[in-house]
């Protein structure tokens, strides 16, 4: 082997990496809604958490990201660690599904019909196939698709690069020396961690392992112990995205290095026995690539029967070593960690948007009730929830821009822009309540009192703006278009009434039965209720633009809306319900 070889060993291993991270990425972004459906699917349920563990990882072909995905769940309090134990088990042999993958590069057989199931033999298509879908499509999915089969095709070119490049090493001594030194448990494990740790991938260690294979030198004996030190070296993935994260997610990474250690120190010791009393001959035998994808499969499931009867003593032992600290710890709303799997992230932003939205309506509610009734307390909360909207919107936009920076599926990025919209508008409808509750108080200081017929148009308009408010959040939490399509015509209507009110105010004043000094705070309160119900149009209008698959086109729809029959016998109940003549009548 010379110079040259080790060249293209070095380019086939970076092919090999880069197609797998490709190909992961495509298959983790085109199955997006099918991530959010198994997150939802989580249960306390042992075996309910192992498949989804072994799903998730299947998918997306990476233990380290499921894991890393689970630290980040459990560190935004939306997985307990019992959950994450089992999670983490299932990810261990879904990641198997990788070697058996990449056995199909080992078949060797005269049959032509079995030759075309060797990945030399359909590659190039797919990979024909993969870059006109990528480059002459449009369409997102289509796209991914193409990806994951120019990732796919490219992890299998450069796994027969390698392949062919090293085998030249069958005839090198000090080649076959190394792998003498790995009949060495010990040394065999620390081998396997070592070169998992530094490319933090099991499954393209274990890729790399079948490659060696084509050498001749590797043995079953010195296969076992590296495979299972490959387990260890995986975890080091978890434990870097534990630093800086709460004491639940640093235990989610020492179950994971746990379950690892322990699996691999029980059948170590196993595998040890057996070769020193038995010395089976299949040891002494050269190792395939089917064959390292059977003893990657094997050892998984027995570290998986072994420990999952003992996911209590897991969840101890994390507790045990890393116990709980003396403050209570906050949990993060929004974890970076999240952001490896960006449909899993878009999911967590909606769950804190819904947060925000109902912190501002509450907000809006509770000053509008200052208006009639103050308390002290009450004021106190409505500025909290306006430092906590505030804080929201910090976070999310943040974390959104974050988030639109990966490489996320259409309909992602159109829902990214559309949180995007809709915090600023949630942010100002708190801030409004704010404005509000100022103007109670100033009320209160200066002994200002409405007349009666002031306070009785504001009870309309106020009842308006809280039935604007409750079907706009309706519409928002449960992307309610029948709701979303009423908020337009009510909008409409609290512009007429604030006008109304205006004009009447203007007449009292006229009258001398109005103060100047009731008339600014009366002012204020128009003025805030109205932008209240501006912001509510401006969300029911993003929600229905998102419906049409469009983020610019609200005008124009609310221009039709306006034109059409149904917006205008919705305007017209509006108008009879929240109307100062009916109040009247009533009265």
């Amino acid at each position: 082997m010379d110079i040259f070889d080790l060249l293209t060993v070095i380019g086939g291993l970076c092919l090999f990496l880069f197609g797998m991270n490709i190909m992961g990425t495509a298959l983790e972004r085109s199955a997006g809604g099918k991530l959010r459906s198994l997150l939802e699917k989580l249960t306390s349920n042992k075996m309910m958490g192992l498949l989804t563990g072994l799903g998730v990882t299947a998918v997306i072909q990476s233990s380290s990201a499921t894991t890393v995905m689970v630290v980040g769940f459990v560190n935004s309090g939306l997985m307990t660690l019992r959950q994450a134990i089992n999670i983490i088990m299932g990810a261990n042999i879904g990641t198997t599904i990788t070697s058996w993958i990449l056995s199909l590069a080992g078949i060797d057989s005269g049959n032509i019909f079995i030759e075309l199931l060797k990945p030399s033999s359909f590659t190039p298509i797919l990979a024909l196939i993969g870059i006109i879908f990528y480059m002459f499509c449009k369409n997102g999915k289509k796209k991914d698709v193409g990806l994951i089969l120019l990732g796919f095709s490219t992890l299998m070119f450069g796994m027969e690069t390698m392949s062919g490049a090293v085998s030249g090493l069958r005839d090198v001594p000090a080649f076959r020396n190394v792998f003498l030194l790995f009949q060495n448990p010990i040394l065999g494990v620390l081998a396997g961690a070592v070169l998992t740790a530094i490319i933090q991938s099991s499954s393209a260690s274990v890729g790399i392992l079948q490659a060696l294979t084509t050498t001749g030198q590797v043995s079953y004996g010195a296969a076992v112990p590296i495979i299972m030190g490959q387990n260890i070296g995986t975890c080091v993935t978890a434990l870097i995205s534990a630093v800086g994260a709460n004491k639940n997610a640093k235990r989610a990474a020492m179950v994971h290095l746990s379950f690892n250690v322990i699996g691999t120190t029980v059948w170590l010791t196993v595998f040890c026995v057996l070769k020193a009393i038995l010395s089976p001959a299949i040891l002494t035998q050269q190792a395939t690539f089917f064959g390292i994808a059977v003893l990657h499969s094997v050892f998984n499931l027995l570290c998986t029967i072994l420990l999952l009867p003992m996911s209590g003593f897991l969840e101890t032992l994390a507790k045990h070593l890393i116990p709980d600290a003396k403050q209570p710890e906050k949990m993060s709303e929004l974890d970076t960690r999240l952001l490896t799997t960006p449909p899993i992230a878009l999911k967590r932003c909606y769950e804190v948007t819904a947060d925000m939205a109902q912190t501002a309506v509450l907000s809006m509610k509770n000053a509008i009730h200052t208006l009639y009734e103050y308390l002290p307390k009450l004021a106190e909360t409505i500025r909290e929830q306006e430092d906590k909207t505030d804080h929201y919107e910090d976070i999310l936009g943040t974390y959104l821009v974050q988030l639109s920076t990966k490489q996320i599926s259409e309909n992602d990025s159109a829902e990214a822009a559309k949180l995007l919209k809709i915090i600023g508008d949630y942010e100002r409808i708190a801030d409004h309540a704010v404005n509000i509750l100022e103007s109670a108080e100033e009320m209160r200081q200066k002994r200002f009192e409405f007349t009666d017929e002031a306070k009785s148009e504001l009870s309309v308009l106020t009842a308006a703006v809280c039935e604007i408010l409750d079907l706009t959040l309706s519409a928002f939490l449960n992307n309610d278009l029948e709701n979303a399509a009423m908020v337009e015509p009510l909008e409409q209507v609290i512009d007429k009434l604030k006008e109304q009110m205006r004009t009447n105010h203007i007449i009292r004043l006229q009258q001398g039965s109005c103060s100047i000094g009731a008339g600014f705070v009366l002012a204020d309160l128009l003025t805030n209720l109205e932008r209240t119900s501006d912001h509510c149009s401006n969300i029911a209008g993003c929600i229905i633009d998102m419906e049409h698959h469009e983020m610019n086109i609200h005008e124009s729809l609310r221009a039709v809306k306006s034109s059409s029959e149904d917006f205008k016998e919705k305007f017209e109940l509006f108008a009879e319900k929240y109307s100062f003549n009916t109040k009247k009548e009533q009265a």
